[in-house]
């Protein structure tokens, strides 16, 4: 029974990790979209070695362990051969070591098979083993190397092999702690001398890795050590005696020892550094948060954006590429492994091997959440390996030798097995773990559902720029179809150009470093392709691609060549220009100066922000001016002769939306302060709506720049208004105003006025068609940064002079 049950657990296991080498056989040519690609295969031969030594070493197994637990070896050469092909995917060179290393670790595991099954003398020998290994560890301080060359060096080196001394080290701390409280029985374990022994050794180790700011180990440690102490005694004081311990440590850490208090920091707040201390959090988080629900495919990712991401990272790799499903599975094929090591511990034949075996299973289950806990946030950083999973032989050699030693003690003897006067402490064991694994498993879900959208919409997140570069971005077109922004290139090379870069204050840009801004952020999810497909549409590209489906093309109210009209009359004076149709809110020409050239960005875009002409500030939307004088006409629209009241004015100014950002999709401010017309701020988009309410008998329009999308089946299809028209006066008290501002012998009335703001003259001109003119209704506001009435003017003429004769 128990060969078949382990015999079809492999099948499964090879079955699936057959499947995930085929997909990532086949990812190019899905990622590229094209047959004509360079396909990856050299994964197949650390696949095949696996293969080869888990089928020997199941054989070797049931014919040398007669009646073993039946789970922990399949779930153990699941979660390597998921970690190999992982790390071959990541870095080739390093899937060839750890194929190395696995053969290694697989040989020393048959070769044991065939051994004695004995574990007395790992009790016997317990003294010179953890010495031992603390020698070893020890050489390290003198003879230490870091294969990267970098970092801390916890490695010795020998023609070109490493090996971390202090992966071993924590399996034999646990068989000293095993075969040291089984020698003492448990009435003998309260006195404080019998503790002096595993509190000196246990002790001596946390120095040694202390010295060597190997934080990660030393926590593993702390905890082994706490919880075999708990399990001998079965006292439960241990536990918080030792939380207390940890806590202090964790205070006196973060004040005075510099590592500790930047992880700290990174913990509990990384998004105040992203792009520095907290860079690999937030990249690791950005990872889960890619993968979705059923992640991006093998090799349909981008994990190689998370720094060490053949390690400390492998989970948030993993998690990308195969989501919140594949995390689920890897967090149950590990609790398969500690469930049925506390099983083995509470039916062991004797209280060494019960010790052993519980020893082992906290091992595993307390590195496990270690590193998971780190990558997800729910503990600091501590740069530990996952068992199984990780690249490093160390590891992957001693998480062998501890399922083998598991599958020992499984084995049945002779004897029953040893009483067990108390299980509450081994079940307690088992419910911390369970509760560490299934808070890990909720905060996956977190960030890969819950706060998902938001964190993939961060400027920060590198990976909408890879798949930018895979799938065709939508083009911004103006009201004639006349291409703006295009996209150009071949997949895995598609680059966003940009035909008319003076309108960039408007349209804004995408780029990987710089993010996005204006219409390529306000409407990216129909740029990308996110909005307008069919569901049915997404969630095939996104099964098949892991990549939205192309983008859709949007289509803008500006007219392309009146905006360039605009852009030669302002030339390279500051401030903007807004024309607009007073009755549908369409803008027809929208122009801020001084402008940049987003094709450029990878040349200028770090010194933009630091301009003080503020190029990047759409003056249209976001400038805030004073109104001065250019209140006029609505003042006389609403109060004739009559001097108005302050608080009469912030209600009437409230009504023409002064106090509120105009319902449009670009960045707008508005001045919040409630001043009167002294010191009221005003944005030209503001201006040039309420001079629409003058031409078009008193009804205010609702702003429309964003007119409609290209959807693949309906084709053209008309984005509403993010509001309705408001009638903010009487039509006659409109029409009256505008024809009192008449310019003699033009169909329009016409306003200039000025204010001052830090010693600079601010130019207005407002102006609209007349109540009663035939044509198109149209509104026109000039703000210009200088005293220059006459420009002003000119502008108009060349504007509503050539529009409305």
């Amino acid at each position: 029974m128990t060969n078949s049950i382990q015999r079809r657990l492999l099948r499964w296991a090879g079955i699936f990790l057959l499947i995930y080498s085929i997909i990532l056989t086949l990812s190019p040519a899905v990622r590229e979209r094209s047959w004509d690609v360079t396909y990856r295969f050299t994964h197949w031969g650390g696949l095949i070695t696996w293969g080869i030594l888990i089928y020997i070493a199941h054989h070797v197994t049931t014919r040398n362990l007669q009646d073993h637990d039946p789970y922990i070896f399949p779930a153990a050469a699941l979660l390597s051969g998921w970690g190999l092909l992982t790390i071959w995917r990541l870095d080739e060179s390093f899937g060839l070591k750890q194929t190395t290393w696995l053969t290694i670790s697989m040989l020393v595991f048959i070769a044991a098979m065939r051994a004695p099954h004995n574990l007395s003398f790992l009790r016997r020998y317990k003294y010179v083993l953890l010495v031992s290994g603390l020698i070893l560890t020890a050489f390290t301080i003198f003879f230490g190397t870091n294969p990267l060359g970098i970092g801390p060096r916890l490695w010795l080196g020998v023609l070109g092999v490493y090996f971390q001394p202090s992966e071993p080290l924590k399996l034999l701390l646990v068989i000293y702690l095993a075969a040291y409280f089984a020698d003492r029985p448990p009435t003998q374990l309260s006195a404080l001398p019998l503790f002096i022994p595993t509190i000196t050794l246990s002790g001596l180790a946390l120095i040694l890795l202390l010295v060597q700011r190997d934080l990660g180990t030393a926590s593993i440690f702390i905890f082994i050590y706490t919880i075999m102490l708990f399990l001998a005694t079965g006292k439960r004081r241990v536990l918080l005696i030792s939380v207390l311990v940890l806590t202090t440590a964790l205070l006196v850490g973060y004040f005075y020892v510099d590592i500790i208090h930047a992880r700290v920091i990174g913990w509990i707040n990384p998004w105040d550094d992203p792009s520095g201390r907290s860079y690999q959090i937030v990249q690791s988080l950005l990872a889960v948060a890619n993968g979705g629900t059923i992640g991006r495919g093998p090799g349909m990712g981008s994990p190689l954006l998370v720094p060490v991401a053949i390690s400390d990272f492998i989970f948030a790799a993993i998690s990308e590429e195969s989501g919140l499903v594949g995390t689920l599975g890897l967090l149950t094929t590990i609790w398969l492994i500690l469930a049925r090591g506390i099983i083995i511990a509470m039916r062991a034949a004797d209280r060494f091997r019960r010790l052993l075996a519980a020893g082992i299973t906290t091992y595993v289950g307390v590195q496990s959440l270690l590193i998971i806990g780190g990558n997800l946030r729910v503990l600091p950083l501590t740069g530990v390996t996952l068992p199984f999973v990780s690249y490093g032989g160390s590891s992957l050699l001693t998480s062998f030798v501890a399922v083998l030693i598991l599958l020992i003690i499984s084995t049945p003897e002779d004897s029953e097995p040893a009483a067990l006067p108390d299980h509450k402490s081994y079940t307690l064991l088992a419910g911390l773990l369970g509760v560490g694994l299934a808070i890990t498993a909720l905060t996956s879900a977190w960030w890969a559902i819950a706060r998902g959208p938001d964190l993939l919409n961060r400027t920060d997140n590198a990976r909408r720029a890879i798949s930018d570069r895979y799938v065709p971005r939508g083009e911004i077109v103006d009201r004639n179809n006349q291409p703006i922004n295009i996209t150009e290139g071949t997949s895995g090379s598609y680059a966003r150009v940009y035909l008319y870069p003076d309108l960039a204050p408007i349209t804004g840009y995408t780029h990987p470093v710089f993010g996005q801004a204006g219409l390529e952020a306000s409407v990216d999810d129909y740029l990308r392709g996110l909005k307008g497909n069919p569901s049915s549409l997404l969630w095939w590209e996104h099964l098949l691609y892991g990549t939205p489906p192309p983008g859709l093309d949007v289509r803008i109210s500006i007219d392309l060549a009146l905006q360039t009209k605009a852009d030669q009359l302002l030339g390279g004076h500051p401030g903007a220009i807004l024309l607009m149709n007073a009755e549908t809110g369409e803008i027809l020409v929208m122009a801020s100066h001084p402008t940049y050239d987003p094709n450029k960005l990878d040349e200028e875009g770090a010194n933009l922000a630091q301009n003080l002409t503020a190029p990047l500030v759409n003056r249209a939307t976001q400038g805030l001016y004073p109104a001065g004088t250019t209140m006029l006409p609505w003042v006389q629209a609403r109060y004739g002769e009559t001097q108005p009241s302050d608080d009469a004015l912030r209600k009437y100014f409230k009504t023409l939306g002064f106090y509120q950002a105009p319902a449009i999709n670009l960045p707008s401010a508005f001045d919040n302060s409630g001043n009167a017309i002294k010191d009221l701020r005003v944005s030209p988009l503001q201006m040039a709506l309420a001079a629409s309410a003058l031409t078009n008998h008193g009804t205010m329009p609702v702003p429309h720049l964003s007119m409609a999308v290209n959807a693949p089946e309906q084709g053209w299809v008309v984005l509403a208004a993010e509001g309705e028209p408001t009638e903010i006066m009487q039509a006659r008290a409109a029409d009256e105003a505008a024809l009192a501002f008449i310019v003699q012998g033009k169909p329009y009335w016409s306003h200039v006025g000025q204010a001052s703001a830090n010693d600079t003259v601010i130019t207005w001109l407002v102006s609209g068609t007349l109540p009663n003119w035939g044509g198109t209704p149209l509104a026109l506001v000039v703000t210009l940064e200088e005293n220059n009435i006459f420009l002003a003017e000119y502008i108009r003429e060349q504007l509503l002079g050539t529009i409305a004769k």
